[in-house]
């Protein structure tokens, strides 16, 4: 299981929800459970709420997905790169054919988007 947390998500998990937590610990302790933090997403989530990113970036169970060229050039268009990196990691790859699915607190804002989602919604 893929699972790429959005800028809402990983708000939410700073503020101890309890169901990104269970995500958390669950990518951590389970062989095939996938925790991603795109890099503009986890930039937002720590305008939001300080000290997001490095919390999130010191755990083991999370990899945080870098800007690449790539993805860069995927989003530069885009309005809220935030949601835009979150939406391209969730795509297809060579190392994920099916794709993740987008970790939200914000179910709404993904309506429409060619996402699947898990909702963290309390």
């Amino acid at each position: 299981m893929h699972v790429v947390l959005d800028d809402t998500a990983m708000v939410a998990a700073g503020r101890g929800n309890l169901l990104a937590s269970r995500l958390i610990h669950r990518a951590h302790a389970e062989p095939g459970w996938h925790l991603y933090a795109p890099a503009c997403a986890l930039v937002e989530a720590d305008r939001e709420r300080p000290g997001t990113a490095e919390h999130l970036a010191a755990l083991p169970a999370v990899t945080v997905l870098d800007l690449d060229l790539a993805a860069a050039l995927a989003i530069a268009a885009e309005h809220t790169w935030a949601q835009a990196h979150t939406r391209y990691a969730a795509t297809p790859t060579p190392e994920r054919p099916d794709g993740a699915v987008v970790a939200t607190v914000d179910p709404a804002r993904w309506k429409g988007q060619p996402v699947r989602i898990i909702d963290l919604t309390p």
